[in-house]
């Protein structure tokens, strides 16, 4: 604990750095949580802005709104195709995914998953997350501090993933294993080996390949797994590629959903107004989730390349730069977001928010997260007057994660 407040009492205040010095995506920032002046300067006085000696190299930042919407609908001037974080991928290791692709390729891959969250399917799977949810929170040890993030975001998110891909129900925490370790690599800031990390990863593969040649010589059902086994498009990957899609599934289901709801309880807890309007109107729930997903922002940016010398936002870029587009900070931006540092569960157009992007690579479980997040909101109000925040929170060491290792929590039925 000593060594975590030292090392928060050393990172300096924004407000005092040369701007050319600030580098956004240092990952202590976010995980002692004092990544919101460093945005904030940068919004007031350089909104693209260059970082020529950041720890994963030159690149630029994004931290406007409309500059992050704009370049996210323009996939002809700037490319998906080098990762979705800032390191470069390792040349002896890549993992290509469709969110890292551009059009064509990109369209044809992501229309053969996202039949899952079609609203058919999304219909059918809300009594699912009904029942399990209702499971987990009558688990919950009443009187009891216990661990939040482990014993209902990362469970909820898990059994979810699980279904969704039909992997093996007892052998769930393995997603979040392989989810965990594919964003927490040493690379990206992490506290994972790199070594570590391409271990799991070919553990994924492989456990992955054995299933998929199984439901190739199954009849085609609803499951991700399934549709890309059957999919012409998608049947035939190479292994690398099978792997970075499979990854790219795998986090968009876990990290976002599960930071959302560790982040909801943390926002209510730190806004008591704001929980004693949803304990008097808990049809405020729809409109808070969006609010939560906002607020929260659990993936803190996407990557672009630019395919060629342009000016944006009155900066030459240059072919092959790095950009970074930080929604975390978008979602902020006071010129279109009024009073965006306020958690304001009836916020009016809460769904008008960046956490889920912009353009061809909007997420695509966009209506499954809301909908996991809407359905447990509903199932802890019947239950608990509070989830109560009972000791220090730990956040996870990364910054394109904004998430939570650890909440000690304590709840209070009615």
């Amino acid at each position: 604990m000593a060594e975590a407040i030292d090392q928060k009492a050393q990172i300096a205040d924004p407000y005092t750095m040369d701007l050319r010095d600030i580098d956004v995506s240092r990952p202590e920032l976010m995980q002692h949580g004092v990544h919101w002046d460093y945005f904030a300067r940068l919004r007031e006085e350089a909104p693209v802005h260059y970082c020529e000696n950041g720890m994963f190299g030159p690149f630029w930042s994004l931290t406007k709104f409309n500059d992050i919407m704009a370049m996210d609908k323009n996939h002809h001037d700037f490319s998906s195709d080098l990762g979705i974080v800032l390191p470069d991928r390792q040349e002896d290791f890549k993992t290509p995914n469709f969110i890292g692709m551009d059009p064509p390729k990109h369209d044809v891959q992501r229309r053969t998953v996202q039949g899952v969250v079609a609203p058919v399917n999304l219909a059918k799977l809300e009594s699912t997350i009904r029942s399990r949810a209702a499971a987990i929170l009558d688990s919950l040890p009443v009187g009891e501090t216990f661990d939040w993030v482990d014993s209902v975001s990362i469970e909820l998110t898990t059994q979810m993933l699980a279904t969704i891909f039909d992997f093996p129900f007892a052998e769930r925490r393995k997603l979040t294993y392989w989810s965990d370790m594919a964003t927490s690599g040493e690379l990206a800031g992490g506290p994972t080996p790199e070594a570590d990390r391409r271990a799991a990863l070919l553990e994924c593969l492989e456990y992955f390949t054995d299933l998929r040649k199984r439901r190739a010589n199954e009849p085609l059902k609803s499951d991700l797994l399934s549709m890309l086994a059957h999919g012409k498009d998608t049947q035939n990957m190479p292994p690398m590629e099978f792997l970075g899609n499979l990854v790219l599934l795998i986090v968009g289901g876990n990290d976002t959903t599960r930071n959302s709801i560790s982040g909801g309880v943390l926002a209510l807890n730190q806004n008591p107004g704001e929980y004693e309007k949803l304990r008097d109107n808990r049809e405020l729930i729809t409109n808070m989730v969006s609010e939560i997903i906002r607020w929260q922002t659990p993936l803190a940016y996407m990557r672009r390349t630019a395919n060629r010398d342009i000016e944006f936002g009155g900066q030459q870029m240059k072919e092959g730069d790095k950009i970074a587009m930080w929604y975390i900070s978008g979602n902020r931006d006071s010129e279109v977001i009024p009073d965006p540092d306020r958690f304001w569960i009836d916020r009016p157009r809460a769904r008008h928010h960046l956490s889920f992007g912009f353009g061809v690579h909007r997420c695509m479980g966009n209506r499954l997260a809301e909908m996991q997040l809407r359905v447990l909101w509903e199932e802890i109000m019947q239950r608990f007057r509070m989830v109560e925040v009972v000791g220090e929170i730990e956040r996870v060491q990364s910054s394109f994660v904004h998430g939570y290792a650890s909440m000690p929590v304590r709840v209070h039925p009615w």
